[in-house]
């Protein structure tokens, strides 16, 4: 979506975009108890980040077994057009209709998870996108980069790291994806200021240094 920059408690929510970036492969674990955080290391050996399960509603995504039913072959990046607070209000309401994996926020990286990695997330659009991939909501708006901070760069890409080393994804541009690549999509996010050189540098120094 692509809220007002000065009103965002009335923008929808979920974005993409493209660029450059690196190479590499991996897999991310089921749910943290509820309020808790989790540090857990995933079968491939990456290491998820510290996050907060925060449940969205069950009416903003799809039960499953993945990846029994549905393989797991990308991430799907996303900036929110709504503050971190309004996003996890928006996953609990039932009437939105849609969900990421993961949200991070802006101010200091912290991860929230509000659907389980094996569910069916509605977070890009379309659905055959949706049943293959994981979503990482950005806290932000694509057309302001002050957004985009180091905590937030760096949390999410530990996080996407751990969730290709879990699923062995490959961690190139092909695989970690903005939402705006999507078929069928209307949206343009991360936008033109989401810097994926950066991103996918560290995505993949994550792995070289095994960072927990």
């Amino acid at each position: 979506m692509e809220p007002d920059h000065r009103c965002p408690d009335r923008r929808r929510l979920l974005t993409g975009a493209a660029a450059l970036a690196a190479s590499a492969a991996l897999v991310p674990f089921t749910a943290a108890g509820a309020g808790a955080a989790a540090h857990r290391p995933a079968p491939g050996g990456g290491v998820y980040p510290p996050h907060q399960w925060v449940p969205a509603s069950p009416s903003n995504f799809t039960a499953a077994k993945r990846p029994t039913k549905y393989p797991v072959e990308m991430v799907v990046v996303h900036v929110t057009q709504e503050t971190y607070k309004n996003t996890l209000k928006l996953f609990k309401d039932p009437r939105h209709k849609a969900a990421a994996h993961y949200l991070v926020r802006s101010a200091d990286g912290k991860i929230a998870q509000c659907v389980r990695e094996r569910d069916v997330a509605w977070h890009a659009g379309n659905w055959d996108y949706n049943t293959r991939s994981i979503g990482i909501e950005h806290e932000g708006w694509i057309d302001d980069p002050t957004w985009f901070t180091d905590p937030l760069y760096e949390q999410s890409a530990r996080l996407t790291a751990a969730v290709c080393d879990r699923y062995r994804i490959p961690k190139d541009r092909e695989h970690i994806i903005g939402h705006v690549e999507v078929p069928g999509t209307d949206h343009t996010d991360p936008g033109e200021f989401w810097d994926w050189a950066r991103y996918l540098m560290l995505v993949n120094e994550v792995s070289w240094r095994g960072i927990g």
